[in-house]
């Protein structure tokens, strides 16, 4: 009895302490990454402006072949929307529907729900950029991590998350932006 008691007190700090350090830490959430094209901003800007054009760049088609994928609405108007199944934990299922898309500044917003493996949501986004030798493209998003899983920010590292895949992305985007 007395272990058993001794074990409840231990796992009640624990809590304890994992609620109390949580409350101080910022549930905001914000990775980027950015690669310079040398291509014009009109052109690089064709190859982000929808879904379809970003499906040609996915990193994420290579890593499941058997990938399915849905699109629903008018593809390059805020509405349009790509879902996709797959078996491949990384990946999981989800959709992204597109919630801005201002041709002016070149900049596109998604609203990204991931279903699994881990249910989610964030807001996608990238801008195209006019620089001196073509365009600097940004690829990013934001969320939340809700209270009390915000100590996890203290173990986690989205640029080993996720930071292969958004340099893949970019090099691809950047090798089909240049092509003549």
């Amino acid at each position: 009895m007395k272990i058993l008691k001794t074990v409840l007190i231990v796992l009640a700090a624990i809590i304890a302490i994992w609620l109390i350090v949580a409350a101080f830490i910022s549930g905001d959430c914000k990775y980027e990454k950015s690669i310079s094209i040398n291509a014009p901003a009109e052109k690089v800007w064709g190859n982000v402006n929808s879904l379809k054009a970003m499906d040609q760049w996915s990193p994420w088609n290579e890593k499941d072949p058997n990938l399915r994928k849905t699109f629903t609405g008018i593809d390059g108007t805020v509405g349009a929307k790509e879902c996709w199944e797959s078996n491949v934990k990384d990946l999981g299922n989800g959709c992204q529907t597109l919630s801005t898309i201002d041709h002016q500044n070149k900049r596109i917003d998604a609203d990204l729900k991931f279903l699994t493996p881990y249910e989610s949501e964030a807001k996608g986004y990238i801008t195209v950029v006019p620089e001196a030798s073509g365009s600097k493209v940004t690829w990013g998003f934001t969320s939340e991590i809700p209270y009390p899983f915000t100590i996890m920010k203290l173990f986690m590292n989205l640029d080993d998350a996720v930071g292969k895949d958004y340099t893949l992305g970019l090099q691809k985007l950047k090798k089909i932006s240049e092509k003549p």
